[in-house]
């Protein structure tokens, strides 16, 4: 099955492209965004050296979906999806900071409480606490945004004193990243699903803060299965999830956590297409929607195509 892994584009009125680690974004003459969800598949903040098939038109779809859901809430970049793996949108200043919001004890956030960690980005968290617990409010874990290498937990006195961003802005990020939550945690709850915690991004432009970036996908967000929690809970075992938290446990079990002189384990096509099946599933629990694949032998040159007559019909 044919994956986009790399993008070299070179749309009309571009000025500059950013590579990330999923996603290739175009700048386009500093007025708009032109964002290509591709097949690559990150962890531990390394780009793993496989794509996987579908898994960017996964991503895109599922955030365009979340980014229409909630326009009545916060306001967003999106202007168009002109193609299944690419959303266009206004051009934002980006804040250098992640807001994540946890509503469980699980994760990176329960490895480190694990390890008597007691204040998580100067939030206090209560003894006796078990792994996927419900915090009994969902708690705000920001991060910085790292150019390279790891992003790092910091508080919200700290982005504040040292001007990250201003006290106002992040006030506003703040009201809108529990505004977001509340509204994907009912909209997971009606599909059977909990949204365990999720990480939004925010810029600026003519002064107002919008939602940017992606949403609610297996990428920024993790979700259990409702039915069975709490039994699952009660005894201690694993839960059944759909996120990339499956990725990231293979990884483990194969010696994998993205430190020096560790080697990425091979991804077999079989492993691979596993992967996909599992992000095919998450979009059509939380979507609710039959997942139609866009099979293409030249991905590139569909998407080429298909940005090029949007930033027509947009005159940008």
């Amino acid at each position: 099955m044919a994956t986009l892994v790399k993008t070299n584009f070179n749309f009309p009125g571009q000025k500059s492209v950013y590579h990330g680690k999923v996603r290739d974004v175009y700048n386009i003459n500093d007025d708009v965004m032109v964002m290509v969800a591709t097949d690559r598949i990150s962890a531990f903040d390394v780009i793993l050296p496989k794509g996987i098939p579908f898994k960017g038109q996964v991503l895109n779809q599922i955030a365009a979906t979340f980014l229409d859901a909630t326009a009545d809430i916060v306001p967003n970049w999106k202007l168009a999806t002109p193609d299944p793996m690419v959303t266009v949108g206004l051009k934002c200043e980006g804040f250098r900071v992640e807001m994540i919001i946890r509503g469980y004890l699980t994760g990176s956030a329960w490895r480190e409480y694990a390890a008597g960690c007691r204040e998580l980005c100067g939030v206090r968290l209560p003894d006796g606490m078990k792994e996927n617990q419900k915090f009994p409010e969902p708690i705000i874990t920001p991060t910085t945004k790292a150019e390279a290498g790891h992003d790092e937990n910091i508080s919200k006195e700290e982005i504040i004193a040292q001007g990250i961003v201003s006290k106002e802005d992040y006030e506003t990020m703040e009201r809108y990243t529990r505004a977001l939550f509340e509204r994907g945690s009912k909209m997971a709850a009606d599909k059977g699903l909990i949204l365990v915690d999720t990480k939004y991004e925010f810029g600026k432009r003519d002064g107002k803060v919008y939602l940017i970036d992606e949403i609610h996908t297996p990428d920024s967000s993790r979700y259990f299965y409702a039915d069975g929690y709490q039994e699952r809970f009660e005894k201690g075992e694993p839960q059944r999830q759909l996120s990339k938290e499956f990725v990231r446990q293979w990884l483990i079990e194969h010696n994998f956590m993205g430190k020096p002189g560790q080697t990425v384990p091979e991804m077999t096509d079989e492993y691979c297409e596993s992967v996909s099946n599992r992000y095919i599933e998450l979009y059509e629990h939380i979507t609710g929607h039959k997942f139609e694949k866009q099979e293409d032998s030249d991905i590139a040159a569909r998407i080429e195509r298909n940005v090029t007559a949007c930033l027509k019909s947009l005159n940008r």
